[in-house]
């Protein structure tokens, strides 16, 4: 961290989290990278910023590069370097803002393993299984999971959910996700029947006067919490024969894959899983295309 707080790099902060909406985790890690930065060109106030230069940009990045940076991590820092900047210049602090032509590696998009839909059936059988015990906490991870894959939202929305977030008559659930953007997305019978179940026979059982208004609780009766359910998906998933060993967001693209095989648009999913761009999404349509080319070699006469 920089030797002398900057007044520049606190109204950043503060910029990052009430305009812009970024979640905590990408705040302080803009902040990280930045604060980095300064403290490796000697930076000490905010009049020496207008002395950064593009070289200095650059070079910081090559230092990173070979200290053994991964390549997501040299993308991240080249934005977070180029969104203080941009927003140094913006709010008058610079004349200029040096990373205007500041590139980064580009990430490799690859998508993590996927369950195969044979197995995330299993897994969601293995759920329901472990619930017939009727333990309370077994009903909240069956209707956990039926969600999670159900919807593809994410662990961080799931656990964010509040009892009155889920219609289970019109079977839409209300979720926040990254920057506070607010989304409906549907989900199917058996995550109804699971949340119902949930709420009947679980839910009650556990709730104490400081739940609050959690759909997902723990077994003192606090919400659940990101970790827990991760727990919960990397246990039920030893009991499927050959399922590899995802945790939420494997199911988040488990379910963003079967979709697209199933043939749905990529718009839609990319509503759904609450993309910002449609290029992040673009991801899954890999594993669709490659079924498309099987099925075609093993259909057309001149393939």
């Amino acid at each position: 961290m920089t030797a002398l707080p900057l007044e520049a790099l606190d109204a950043f902060e503060r910029h990052l989290r009430s305009e812009r909406g970024r979640s905590e985790h990408t705040v302080r890690a803009y902040v990280r990278d930045v604060a980095a930065f300064l403290d490796e060109v000697s930076v000490r106030s905010d009049e020496d910023l207008a002395d950064v230069s593009l070289t200095d940009l650059r070079g910081w990045l090559g230092s990173r590069a070979r200290a053994g940076a991964a390549r997501s991590t040299l993308a991240r820092t080249a934005a977070s370097l180029r969104a203080f900047f941009r927003w140094c210049e913006r709010t008058g602090r610079l004349e200029c803002d040096p990373s205007l032509r500041l590139s980064s590696p580009k990430r490799h998009r690859t998508l993590p393993p996927v369950l195969a839909e044979r197995s995330a059936g299993g897994l969601l059988e293995v759920a329901g299984l472990a619930a017939d015990d009727d333990d309370p906490v077994h009903h909240r991870d069956r209707a956990a999971l039926e969600l999670l894959y159900g919807t593809g939202i994410r662990v961080g929305e799931l656990v964010g959910l509040d009892v009155d977030d889920v219609d289970l008559g019109t079977c839409v659930l209300r979720v926040v996700g990254k920057g506070d953007k607010e989304r409906r997305v549907p989900f199917g019978r058996p995550a109804r029947e699971a949340v119902q179940t949930w709420l009947e026979r679980g839910r009650p059982r556990l709730v104490t006067s400081g739940s609050g208004p959690a759909l997902l609780l723990g077994r003192r009766g606090r919400r659940a919490d990101q970790r827990q359910i991760r727990e919960v998906v990397h246990r039920l998933l030893v009991h499927v024969p050959d399922a590899p060993d995802v945790g939420p967001h494997g199911l988040r693209h488990s379910a963003a894959t079967h979709l697209l095989d199933g043939g749905a648009d990529l718009r839609l999913v990319q509503e759904l899983l609450g993309h910002a761009s449609l290029a992040t999404t673009q991801i899954y349509t890999h594993v669709s295309v490659d079924r498309l080319k099987r099925s075609f070699e093993q259909a057309h006469p001149r393939a």
